[in-house]
């Protein structure tokens, strides 16, 4: 009988960096184009990163400040055209 060892690697940590990582770049993108829907993608992908205890914490919270700036800026434009979307 071969018994296999339990994994000892955790590879969560490096998910959550990842997804840390993405929220700062969907958030910084999400200030020129789709920020309707780039914006709650980096809240949440930041929020998730944060309660997991990424190691990027800093690149967690650019991202999830970049979301809720994607969503002020949306709003932003939509009381300047008194529209629900903006173009430029």
């Amino acid at each position: 009988m071969h018994l296999t060892a339990p994994a000892t690697r955790r590879t969560g940590i490096r998910d959550t960096d990842g997804m840390a990582v993405a929220s700062f770049v969907l958030g910084l993108l999400g200030l020129l184009v789709f920020n309707v829907f780039l914006g709650p993608v980096a809240i949440t992908l930041a929020s998730i990163a944060l309660w997991r205890g990424t190691r990027r914490r800093g690149r967690a919270l650019l991202g999830l400040g970049l979301g809720v700036a994607d969503l002020l800026v949306l709003v932003a434009f939509m009381q300047a055209d008194n529209t629900v979307s903006w173009s430029f």
